[in-house]
C-alpha cells in the first residue's frame, strides 16, 4: 500500500514539472486561428519570453507548428474569402489582422553580433503572410468603395481605387529593402526572400495588371546591381521581366 502511494505520488510530480516546464501556451490543435488566438500568441511572443529564450522556429520540430500556424494564411482567407458575409465586416476583419500583423514584426527581428539574423526565414514568413494578407485587404477595401458610390465609375472613386493601389505597391517595394541586408541572411534566408518575391509579386500584378510599376521595376533594377545572391537576382530579373510584358501588352 504504501509503496502503491509512493508511484501515484512520483507520477503527480512529474506531472506538476512538466506543467510548469511549458511557461508557453498556444491553440496549436485549433484548425483555425481567430483574431483573439493572434492577439494572445502575438503577446506571448513579443513579451512572454525571456531574453535569452530562444523563439520558436522551422527548425525546431518542437515548436516549428507553432511559426507555421502563425504564418498560415488560411487564418484569414477562410474569412476574407467568404462571399456570404458582407464587405464591411470583412474589411473589419481585415483591419484588424494587419494590426495583428504589424505586431508581428516585432518578433522575429532580432541580430546577433555579427549582425546576422537570429530568425531570418521566420521574420520573411511574417512578412510574406503579411504580402498575402494585403492582397486580400486593399481588394476588399477597393471593392467597399465601388460598392458605396452612386457612381463607381467616377474619376473620384477610380482615383481613390488607384490610390490604394499605389500604396499596395509601395507596401510591396518595402519588401525588396530586405535585400540591403541579405547579408544578414543564411543561404536558406536568402532561398525565402527570393520566394517572396516569387510567390507574391506575381498574384499583385495580375491582381492590379493595369497599375504603374515603374517604381517597383526601378528598385528592382537597383537591388539586381546590388545584390549577390543568385537566387534573389533570379527572382529580380523574373519581375523585372513580367512587369515589362505587361506593359507591352497594354502598348
Amino acid at each position: 500500500m504504501n509503496k502503491f502511494k509512493f508511484i501515484i505520488l512520483a507520477i503527480s510530480t512529474i506531472i506538476l514539472t512538466n506543467c510548469n516546464s511549458d511557461n508557453h501556451e498556444f491553440p496549436i490543435d485549433k484548425r483555425y486561428w481567430d483574431l483573439n488566438d493572434y492577439h494572445e500568441a502575438v503577446l506571448e511572443l513579443n513579451y512572454g519570453y525571456e531574453k535569452d529564450e530562444k523563439l520558436p522556429t522551422f527548425d525546431d520540430p518542437e515548436t516549428r507548428i507553432i511559426v507555421e500556424k502563425l504564418t498560415d494564411e488560411t487564418n484569414f482567407e477562410i474569412v476574407l474569402g467568404d462571399d456570404e458575409l458582407g464587405l464591411k465586416h470583412r474589411n473589419d476583419i481585415a483591419d484588424k489582422f494587419f494590426d495583428e500583423w504589424r505586431s508581428m514584426n516585432d518578433i522575429y527581428n532580432a541580430l546577433d553580433r555579427k549582425d546576422q539574423y537570429l530568425y531570418g526565414k521566420e521574420m520573411l514568413a511574417v512578412w510574406q503572410f503579411g504580402l498575402g494578407l494585403q492582397l486580400k485587404s486593399f481588394k476588399l477595401g477597393n471593392d467597399q468603395i465601388k460598392e458605396r458610390a452612386d457612381d463607381p465609375d467616377s474619376f473620384q472613386v477610380k482615383n481613390n481605387v488607384d490610390s490604394n493601389i499605389k500604396i499596395l505597391i509601395n507596401n510591396f517595394i518595402i519588401y525588396l529593402d530586405h535585400i540591403n541586408n541579405e547579408n544578414a541572411f543564411t543561404e536558406e534566408g536568402k532561398a525565402k526572400l527570393a520566394e517572396g518575391i516569387n510567390n507574391y509579386f506575381p498574384k499583385l500584378i495580375e491582381q492590379n495588371p493595369d497599375a504603374n510599376y515603374s517604381s517597383m521595376k526601378n528598385k528592382a533594377e537597383l537591388m539586381d546591381k546590388k545584390s549577390e545572391s543568385v537566387v534573389i537576382k533570379k527572382a529580380l530579373n523574373d519581375l523585372i521581366q513580367l512587369i515589362d510584358s505587361k506593359k507591352t501588352s497594354r502598348e
